[in-house]
């Protein structure tokens, strides 16, 4: 095999660095794409190293036309990188693999890594001979994430002109809203269609894996240093992803009981979680701004930080809140996979029985909100949810909860007594 470094590749006449991580091999793939502004998003590529164009157009549609984080792009490269493997390897263009979703889903579900990895040799047993009598190697979320990805890749090539508009039909049932309640159509008396997926798994209903309160105290216990301690509590009192940690400037963190001075009209101690593009990575899946009150907590931990961090002078000069203090390159913003890094490490060292993932802090945050009182949309507004649907997963009590509600209920003759 050949050894690559960085690959140039020419796409739509403009010239995009291809970041190329270890051996050339057969198989399509996702890959990396930094252009000459600096922005990045991952693309698709095939056995010889070409840009797979319609799956390219769309992937950059995605990340420049509707703002979507580089992170969003490489799940649905991925996402697209295996059904396009799939269907090479079953002896379809791509066109021809959307009439056979179905069996693409059964291999999906069922094909471990042998079978639909990139490395995988047709004829030396990596295909996939047991359907659904094989225990599934991916759960029904992720299946279903992938299909999203390749019903936007039929979306986007159908309305671009560059696939037959008769596959829309095969990944969505098409139909006009003649059918719907008169509450539900629109004011304007003009025909409307709408879709829904014709595929899609059932996913089972699972409670909010969240971090318990115990984990939070024994991370905390277990961190090094006092910046560690603050990206815990700003994901586990504060509900920000690992995104919006790493991209959080010192601009953003209003501290004083006033920061009218600052030109800011909220009160109190809070912070400001902006997108904005970053050299680390780092990306706020919202695209609206929003203030994030800070509790007494988050608030000492800043305080504390900032004294550790003033022993590192490489710091002084960075506005990013999080930076490198212990490792070169010194001042250096930390990238969010260093979160999960981090999150892992004290884990370990607390001697938890599962690791604890920079998500589950969140969660925590907003289940803590819900067993609170807080209304959903308070929920929503506060750890920056579109819409409150995502929220809703929170509101639902568990069972200690449901436990209290019963036991606070009195007995019949009690009851009775208060003529109720």
């Amino acid at each position: 095999m050949q050894r690559f470094s960085v690959t140039v590749v020419r796409v739509a006449g403009s010239c995009k660095e291809v970041a190329w991580h270890g051996d050339r091999g057969d198989g399509v793939r996702a890959f990396l794409v930094r252009l000459p502004s600096g922005a990045r998003y991952w693309t698709v590529l095939d056995e010889n190293l070409a840009v797979v164009g319609e799956a390219d157009a769309f992937l950059r549609h995605l990340r420049f036309g509707r703002d979507c984080s580089e992170l969003t792009t490489r799940s649905y490269a991925g996402a697209i990188a295996l059904f396009l493997r799939w269907c090479a390897r079953t002896g379809r263009d791509w066109h021809s693999g959307i009439e056979h979703l179905a069996l693409f889903i059964t291999w999906l579900r069922h094909a471990p890594a042998a079978a639909s990895g990139i490395e995988a040799v047709p004829g030396s047993g990596g295909e996939l001979l047991a359907g659904p009598g094989a225990a599934p190697v991916r759960g029904a979320r992720r299946v279903n994430l992938v299909l999203t990805a390749v019903r936007g890749l039929v979306a986007h090539a159908v309305a671009a002109g560059t696939a037959p508009a008769g596959l829309v039909p095969l990944v969505y049932e098409v139909a006009d809203q003649r059918d719907l309640p008169a509450e539900a159509r629109g004011d304007d008396g003009r025909m409307a269609w709408r879709l829904r997926a014709r595929h899609r798994l059932r996913e089972p209903q699972a409670g909010v894996d969240r971090a318990s309160d115990e984990d939070i105290v024994a991370l905390l216990r277990a961190c090094c240093s006092a910046r560690d301690r603050l990206i815990v509590l700003l994901m586990a009192r504060a509900g920000l992803r690992r995104g919006e940690v790493c991209g959080l400037r010192r601009s953003d963190v209003h501290l004083l009981p006033d920061s009218a001075a600052l030109g800011c009209a909220v009160p109190r101690a809070h912070l400001h979680v902006v997108r904005r593009e970053n050299p680390n990575g780092a990306w706020a899946k919202s695209r609206r701004q929003r203030p994030v009150p800070l509790d007494f907590l988050v608030v000492q931990a800043f305080d504390a930080y900032e004294f550790e961090r003033m022993g590192v002078p490489q710091a002084a000069a960075s506005d990013f809140v999080v930076v490198n203090l212990f490792r070169e390159p010194a001042g250096a913003p930390m990238p969010p996979d260093a979160i999960n890094a981090l999150v892992a490490a004290a884990s370990r060292r607390a001697g938890l029985a599962r690791r604890v993932t920079p998500h589950q802090l969140r969660h925590a945050m907003a289940s803590n909100l819900a067993d609170s009182g807080a209304a959903i949309d308070e929920i929503a507004e506060l750890i920056g949810h579109s819409s409150v649907s995502s929220t809703q997963i929170y509101v639902h009590p568990d069972p200690r909860r449901l436990r209290a509600a019963v036991e606070r209920v009195g007995s019949p003759r009690d009851l009775a007594g208060r003529g109720r």
